[in-house]
């Protein structure tokens, strides 16, 4: 060790024990010891994320607790009251976060990277992790009734002709609905909100200004009325504006309480309020019976979230029907499952512009790992020039060494990125251009370099190193998951480079025969076991949760044939172990139901033929959507509120859409496999088709009718070349079906 760092650790472990702390330096050599020694003990982007998110949490520590008699947004009042299952002891929590209500729903327009929010309760966060605004009802004996506090609430999320979050209060004495959307002025994005009371309410709504969003505390240090009376400006630079003038104003600051209890000590448009500690409270007051005759408009104009003041400005408004028309359309029976589909749609599209967000809020930054099964899901509903787009900022990612880089410590980002490229490169017919290629050779290059050598007589020996990989996995290791997707990369170099450099591409080939293999020489093996067959998570890992990610050698990448052993050990003891009320409950930091790995799995049991495993997965998931159409990351097993990451996934939304089109179309090798998943319900009455969606063969629709003896399945192909083989297998409830291929001599076949 080098002298320097030496008596740096010195110096740190004498102070702790002068000062009767625990020595830091010991405590770091242990907590490394629960995971494999890695180049990156976890990514720094994590690790700033994480800070940033508890520096939060301790602010809700000190301003939740202590003052239970505000008004909090939806979390806090399940989550701090002692008779709700959403309760959390307090005592030794380092500090309070949201982790039993992690929902909400983003509201947006094609390639405006801005997106309000709305909570469960129809909160609206304007402004990214900013400040909210709450509609509250006041009646005629002056009680103060608050959404948040309601146990009972209707909320959908509406998708034309623009997405909009359309909530409804059912408050004692008045109804108040709202609907929350994105709106363009002049090309200037805003937040328009627009709030109605049903016939027969007497009182007052109330708009108020919190200083807290889903996440916990946002900071107001300043608020007061426009000069013209017709809204508010927060923190002397952001405006909300009325359509209207209230019939009065209240301002609060932390020490006087909240502006709840304050709403009848009405003030002049001159007045302010300043907060030192950022806790400053505003109401607005509207007449209800005036909001019934017209409903009160508001608007918030946008900020950009690192420029707080710029305006971001837009040259057109895309319309929605344009947006989606080109896109893969289903029709199906199940007007639930219909809805979910087509709500997937919109969130990823409008979550994939020139970068692509996991989430609107907690996960507003960029992975590979996510963009690629999101764009893959796009690609595949026909957004080629939405992803084309969306790929051309991977190149500016890849380090000069080869790394594609989103986080460092992942290993699998190059396999993902090109497999990406092969994908688009096959889905689409085009030949890639040369600097794509280019950045293909440079990754594959990376993958052969990064792997450990070949002869150091341990179970990693030729694996990429140990990393910390997805972080649903657990601490630091040497992860099939990246390992696969090493695989998939260099094979996908491999067959891009086919034609141009069949030297380079037989080389690529060679290296991912030779990765693949050694993968399957470390799987643990031997009577020791007690899971014989099944593909933990690394070679030094017992059979745990983090085994889902082993799955990806069959969903997407197909590196073992449908239905293999080894896969359905897995898939077996992933549901045995490792779920809770039908699905896949991870056990590590998620510590929730994860709709997306669920989604998964259902891909497994599809691709091996096990269609009714996959629908009681798929309905699972269904039953855990929200109103909105919505799955949060991770699923608390007891209130069905989020408990991870995002409140709103769009990798999740994105494995929705994708296996809808899996269970009509999907590809094997040498073909493609007609009607897999296809419940006799969607298509028994009106008939059900999806389509077009791309294939390696051209774009192709898939329509379904009821017929006298079962089914009929007409296959619309717009082939590249000759038609390929098509294998139709409706599963069996079906009964016998038949299959016309249009624009070919006509082809039945029968199954039964």
């Amino acid at each position: 060790m080098p002298l320097k760092s030496w008596l740096a650790r010195f110096l740190i472990t004498r102070a702790a024990r002068a000062y009767g702390f625990l020595d830091p330096v010991s405590l770091l050599a242990k907590m490394r010891g629960f995971s494999q020694p890695s180049e990156v003990g976890e990514p720094v982007e994590l690790l700033r994320a994480g800070m940033i998110f508890h520096a939060r949490g301790l602010i809700n520590t000190k301003a939740i607790q202590n003052n239970l008699d505000w008004i909090w947004p939806y979390w806090v009042e399940r989550q701090f009251n002692p008779n709700d299952e959403s309760f959390i002891p307090r005592a030794f929590s380092f500090s309070h976060i949201n982790l039993t209500h992690r929902n909400w729903t983003a509201v947006g327009l094609p390639d405006v990277p801005y997106y309000p929010i709305v909570d469960p309760r129809g909160l609206v966060t304007p402004l990214f992790d900013g400040w909210s605004l709450d509609l509250w009802f006041v009646g005629e004996n002056g009680a103060v009734q608050t959404p948040s506090k309601l146990t009972e609430f209707s909320q959908e999320l509406r998708l034309q002709p623009n997405p909009c979050v359309h909530s409804v209060a059912g408050l004692e004495g008045a109804v108040v609905t709202t609907d929350v959307e994105m709106c363009l002025t002049d090309g200037y994005p805003q937040c328009c909100i627009e709030v109605g009371v049903q016939p027969g309410a007497r009182g007052s709504v109330v708009l108020a200004i919190r200083p807290y969003n889903p996440e916990g505390v946002s900071f107001i240090d300043h608020l007061a009325p426009a000069a013209d009376g017709l809204g508010f400006v927060v923190n002397r630079r952001h405006p909300v504006r009325f359509d209207r003038a209230p019939a009065r104003f209240a301002l609060s600051v932390y020490e006087e309480g909240d502006v709840w209890q304050r709403l009848q000590q009405a003030v002049d448009v001159n007045s302010e309020a300043t907060c030192e500690v950022g806790m400053a409270t505003g109401a607005a007051v509207f007449d209800a019976a005036k909001v019934e005759a017209r409903p009160l408009r508001i608007r918030v104009p946008i900020y950009d979230e690192l420029k707080r003041t710029r305006q971001p400005r837009f040259a057109q408004e895309s319309a929605w029907t344009a947006e989606i028309a080109g896109l893969s359309a289903l029709r199906i029976g199940d007007a639930r499952l219909q809805r979910l589909y087509d709500q997937a749609v919109t969130n990823v599209v409008l979550h994939a512009g020139v970068e692509v967000f996991p989430g609107p809020y907690t996960y507003k930054r960029f992975w590979f790992r996510d963009a690629v099964f999101i764009l893959h899901a796009l690609l595949a509903l026909g957004g080629v020039e939405r992803v084309r787009r969306a790929m051309e900022g991977f190149i500016p990612r890849q380090r000069r060494d080869g790394y594609f880089l989103s986080q460092e410590g992942e290993w699998d980002s190059n396999g993902e990125a090109l497999w990406m490229y092969r994908r688009f490169a096959q889905l689409t017919g085009e030949k890639l251009p040369a600097d794509w290629l280019a950045a293909a050779v440079r990754g594959a290059r990376w993958i052969q370099r990064k792997r450990l050598p070949a002869d150091l007589g341990r179970p990693e020996a030729g694996l990429l190193p140990a990393g910390f990989s997805a972080e649903h996995l657990g601490p630091n290791d040497f992860y099939y998951w990246d390992d696969f997707w090493g695989v998939a990369g260099l094979r996908s170099a491999a067959a891009l480079l086919l034609d141009s450099d069949p030297k380079r591409s037989a080389e690529f080939t060679r290296q991912a025969d030779d990765f693949f293999a050694t993968i399957q020489r470390s799987v643990p093996s031997g009577p020791h076991r007690r899971f014989p067959g099944a593909l933990p998570a690394s070679p030094k890992r017992r059979m745990d949760a983090g085994a889902v990610g082993s799955l990806v050698a069959d969903y997407p990448l197909q590196l073992f044939a449908p239905g293999d052993s080894r896969i359905l050990l897995t898939a077996d003891y992933l549901r045995d172990h490792s779920s809770f009320e039908g699905g896949f409950f991870q056990n590590m930091i998620h510590s929730g139901i994860n709709p997306y790995l669920t989604l998964h799995l259902a891909q497994v049991r599809l691709r091996a033929g096990q269609a009714d495993e996959a629908w009681a997965l798929m309905k699972c998931v269904a039953d855990l959507a929200s109103p909105t159409g919505q799955w949060p990351e991770a699923i608390h097993p007891r209130t069905g509120g989020g408990c991870m990451g995002d409140g709103q996934h769009i990798w999740a939304a994105a494995e929705w859409a994708f296996l809808v089109r899996n269970c009509f179309v999907r590809e094997e090798v040498g073909g493609l496999v007609i009607g897999s998943g296809v419940r006799p319900e969607w298509w028994r009455g009106q008939g059900a088709s999806f389509g077009p969606t791309l294939t390696p063969y051209g774009p192709v629709t898939v329509r379904i009718e009821a017929v006298a003896e079962g089914a009929r399945l007409t296959v619309d192909g717009q082939w590249r070349g000759a038609a390929p083989h098509l294998d139709l297998k409706l599963p069996h409830h079906a009964g016998p079906a038949a299959m016309v291929v249009a624009g070919c001599e006509q082809r039945l076949r029968r199954t039964g």
